[in-house]
């Protein structure tokens, strides 16, 4: 093979490695990428190793002078293995959250109340009053989108971070918004970033009591008891319509947590989930 014909194949080899990394390129674009060009990431109710992106890759560092959080969504409890984490979504409610109010004071447990932004904005002294009995709060989103996570990443960032500042306002002298939940875990790498470089940890649920459809007090109180084999963080509402099922079923389910010897705590916020 003469010179020319080597300069010629070598030049031929890299043309067609160069192609095929521009495919590559392409093809891992299009996988993250959806066709509207939003991120096509599937709704996620699951966590991700502590401190990873999509793929396991490396997560993007949160803002300067942000408090250490993980990205992944948290299920696991503070309080330790056997102990149950209640959450409480879509309120405030004037007539609901202060009922949900007082059966958690009855037995004496702590839950997290993952408010939307304008209900808080509207209801500024039940947001005070959950934070005065040592509740935590968790923002979900302004307006309960559950196809955020098929939205631009500028609209995600705007849902998250005006409820956090509503709801801070609400809630007043110094109140933290804790976690982050996406509506219907509507969650994406981005969604989960920009909780965490806020903040927020991203907070996921193991039992769905399903109350929201009002299946019936003994239906919710059932759907507890089957599903904490699943893991330990209980969603309910307070927020979204009737929710007087939910207040029976809540008192019910609270009193046999303690029958069972099960404590009750918040979900975990700075430590891996080992759920």
């Amino acid at each position: 093979m003469t010179r020319t014909q080597k300069l010629g194949l070598r030049a031929g080899i890299a043309v067609a490695a160069s192609a095929a990394a521009v495919a590559a390129t392409v093809w891992g674009v299009t996988a993250l990428v959806g066709t509207d060009g939003h991120h096509a990431a599937p709704h996620e109710n699951v966590a991700r190793p502590n401190g990873t992106g999509p793929g396991g890759a490396p997560a993007a560092p949160g803002a300067p002078g942000a408090p250490a959080m993980p990205e992944s969504i948290a299920h696991a409890s503070e309080s330790g293995a056997n102990a149950v984490n209640i959450t409480i979504d879509d309120g405030p409610d004037p007539r609901w959250t202060p009922q949900v109010l007082d059966v958690l004071a009855e037995h004496g447990v702590k839950a997290t109340f993952c408010m939307v932004g304008p209900q808080a904005k509207a209801h500024p002294d039940l947001v005070k009053r959950v934070v005065a009995a040592g509740h935590r709060l968790c923002d979900h989103s302004m307006d309960h989108d559950t196809k955020m996570d098929k939205k631009p990443v500028a609209y995600q960032q705007a849902q998250i971070l005006e409820a956090k500042k509503l709801i801070e306002e609400a809630a007043g002298a110094g109140a933290k918004v804790e976690y982050y939940r996406a509506p219907g875990g509507a969650f994406t790498p981005d969604s989960r970033r920009i909780a965490a470089a806020n903040g927020m940890r991203p907070l996921g649920w193991n039992v769905d009591t399903k109350d929201f459809g009002k299946p019936g007090t003994a239906a919710i109180v059932e759907a507890v008891k089957r599903g904490l084999g699943n893991g330990p963080t209980v969603l309910f509402h307070d927020g979204g319509g009737d929710r007087r099922q939910t207040v029976a079923a809540l008192d019910q389910v609270l009193a046999w947590l303690a029958e069972q010897g099960r404590p009750t705590g918040f979900p975990v916020r700075n430590a891996p989930d080992a759920s």
